[in-house]
């Protein structure tokens, strides 16, 4: 069930510690925000010099209040924060709100004392919000502990800014939408991101769960609580550039970047990831109609073509299909509209909407009811009539009557249907827009974020989000990471590979072309991409081309061992390269794509969480851009997608279970129309 937050955000009794009379100070705005429900609960101001503060008395002292608090909120110098604590603790404390900054973030001393605090906190049986945090707020329960006025809604918000938090506000209001609780996330020293998504699952009066998070922690267990919240999770966050991939030894690690990372994981979590403040308010937005589209065959419906094909245009780039319509539901919009209308997709009124207003809530109404239909978006004027007392073509007060008659119309029919519908116009504000608003239509007056929103209410095109496991128990470490040591690691584990020996002089050569047949392929070892620095010999017919090979190769690398391999037959087969890279805060990650001497310049690579599930490994295959090479192309046969998703499988399953890894990789993966061979791989140790 997770750790039980209710002191947090239902105490019996609050405490203000360094409440004051100064604006300037943050002790001035929480003090006024908690006094703004007196009655629910009683509100403590406590202030060393005592006195008044906002005209209410001021205890010197947790001690001096001479009964206990459930909740304390400590906004102090931080030579008086430990101390504070220690009150608070001392007077009962069940929950601490931390808002004194000047720990972990100051550096490693700042870091032993907050983790010292955390100890004290959690021996005490307490949870501790921050250090260095705004607040905290619960409309449900009227706990207003933070600096500012939050509107009150559905949405709760874990957030490491305060001010994305005002914006997100006023981005939010004219969609009425509001929060159900704000968190300031802080330094987590205790309470975590984690502990706030568990218990705002629980949370009834929460319908979705916002996060800005730059810090996860531990960012497989955030993955996990967001696939089990039973909600929605929107995520946005910061710093998925590529820095923490110029390190990497690998392709795996070098393609790597920490937007992957979160992309993967968000993508098995079933977590909504957007980029900016406006594209989470529009996923939120839509996420609040609670229509869910079975499929992602959109209708686009407008009164302009330029709207249309600018709309379907966008549709697409967000993910969505907008095929054409078939005969039969072209027939019935050709029913309804006049000759000019076009009614493939986009569906076109060409000005028929001011002739007869009612005609938008007709189409609307057949585009729901259509089998082949999975959604409607409708862009363009709609809004317009009502907002400029007539429209472009005059009519005044009757065409706006008839739009706010066609508005009340598409609410009925949206509401006798499951489908999401979603608008874009170029008045949102108008009486119309507001109409739909009001009754739960996602109404935006950019186009791409109605395309965007209805892409949120769509199903994805895999069945469901893979999820997000548990990482198993460690296996024995892997003591050998040399070439062979990782093949023989990999082997054991069902991964098939050629035939091959090591060896480090020409004797050794020889027999091995005693113990199997050409062609041969040599590899220099311990070379760092050996395809670059000539390390590699391929298609030697015999044991004199191999001689030779060795002593060209020996002669400019000077290797301290080699590998002879059996030459795999490469008629007919695809190159992929499978690899799986620890990240430090969401664990090991599988990435697969196109491999060969193309991974780094195509890049053509998908990711998720570790390990991979040959289900999951076979949709991340089929999505690549190059997937059509898999299927057979130019009279090329289809390679055995199962088989290598069966493999993929098995090295992310040893990649888990072996956490002293950093790194590994094979790359290339053979896959041909029989099966599957591993043709090199390496790792790298942590």
């Amino acid at each position: 069930m997770g750790r039980d937050l209710t002191p947090l955000f239902d105490p019996k009794s609050v405490a203000v510690v360094g409440a004051s009379d100064d604006p300037a100070k943050y002790g001035h705005a929480v003090a006024a925000q908690a006094l703004r429900a007196p009655g629910r609960r009683p509100v403590h101001l406590v202030n060393r010099r005592g006195g008044t503060v906002l005209g209410r008395p001021a205890a010197t002292s947790l001690t001096e209040l001479g009964e206990p608090v459930e909740l304390v909120v400590i906004s102090v110098p931080g030579a008086g924060f430990e101390a504070a604590v220690d009150d608070a603790l001392a007077c009962g404390a069940r929950a601490i709100v931390g808002i004194t900054a000047g720990f972990a973030e100051t550096g490693p001393s700042g870091l032993a004392r907050q983790r010292a605090i955390a100890a004290r906190v959690r021996e005490a049986g307490a949870v501790l919000v921050g250090p260095n945090c705004l607040g905290i707020a619960d409309n449900t329960t009227e706990l207003y502990l933070a600096s500012d006025t939050f509107a009150p809604g559905g949405v709760a918000l874990l957030s490491q800014s305060g001010n994305l938090a005002l914006e997100l506000q006023l981005r939010m209001a004219p969609h009425g939408l509001g929060f159900s609780r704000f968190v300031s996330l802080g330094n987590q020293a205790d309470v975590t991101l984690v502990d706030l998504v568990e218990d705002c699952a629980r949370h009834e009066a929460t319908s979705a769960i916002a996060v800005y998070a730059e810090d996860f922690g531990d960012g497989r267990a955030f993955a996990r609580a967001a696939a089990a919240a039973g909600k929605p999770v929107v995520l946005l966050t910061a710093g998925r550039g590529t820095a923490s991939a110029r390190s990497a030894q690998s392709h795996t690690g070098a393609l790597t970047t920490s937007g992957d990372v979160v992309a993967a994981a968000c993508r098995d979590a079933g977590v909504e990831l957007v980029a900016t403040p406006r594209e989470m308010t529009v996923v939120l937005a839509a996420l609040k109609a609670k229509s869910r589209a079975a499929g992602r065959r959109t209708a686009v419906f407008t009164d302009g073509g330029g709207h249309g094909v600018i709309a379907a245009d966008a549709a697409e780039a967000a993910g969505l299909d907008v095929p054409e319509l078939g005969t039969a539901a072209q027939e019935d919009l050709r029913a309804l509209l006049w000759e000019q209308s076009a009614v493939g997709n986009p569906v076109d009124l060409a000005g028929m909407g001011e002739q007869d207003p009612h005609s938008y809530a007709a189409t609307v109404a057949a585009l729901l009811a259509a089998d082949e239909v999975d959604a409607v978006l409708m862009t363009g004027y709609f809004g317009g009539y009502a907002a400029s007392g007539g429209g472009l073509g005059g009519g005044g007060a009757t065409l706006a009557e008839g739009e706010s008659l066609a508005a009340r119309e598409i609410v009925g029919h949206w509401r006798a249907t499951p489908k999401p519908l979603v608008v874009q116009s170029m008045y949102p504000q108008s009486p119309s827009c507001r109409t739909l608003v009001g009754a739960g239509i996602p109404v935006f007056r950019a186009t791409e974020d109605a395309a965007r929103a209805l892409a949120a209410m769509s199903a994805p095109r895999q069945d469901g989000p893979p999820g997000v496991a548990p990482l198993p128990a460690a296996a024995a470490p892997l003591r050998d990471a040399g070439y062979h040591g990782v093949r023989g690691l990999l082997s054991a584990a069902g991964v098939p590979f050629p035939q091959a020996r090591e060896i480090t002089d020409e004797a050794e050569l020889l027999a091995a072309t005693e113990e199997f047949d050409g062609p041969y392929v040599l590899k220099a070892l311990h070379v760092l991409h050996k395809s670059d620095a000539g390390g590699v010999a391929l298609r030697l017919a015999g044991r004199d081309a191999l001689l030779a090979a060795y002593r060209d190769m020996h002669a400019r690398l000077g290797a301290p061992a080699y590998s002879v391999e059996a030459m795999a037959d490469l008629t007919d087969g695809v190159e992929l390269i499978v690899g799986v890279n620890r990240d430090p805060r969401f664990g090991p990650v599988a990435m697969v794509g196109l491999g060969g001497v193309f991974t780094e310049t195509l890049h053509d690579v998908a990711f998720s969480l570790a390990p991979v599930p040959a289900a999951r490994a076979g949709q991340l295959l089929r999505g690549l851009r190059t997937a059509g090479l898999l299927a057979g192309v130019r009279g090329r046969p289809a390679v055995d997608v199962a088989a290598a998703a069966d493999v993929i499988e098995r090295i992310t399953e040893v990649a888990v279970a072996h956490p002293e890894i950093a790194e590994i990789e094979i790359n290339p993966l053979l896959v041909r129309p029989d099966g599957v061979l591993a043709l090199d791989s390496r790792a790298v140790l942590a």
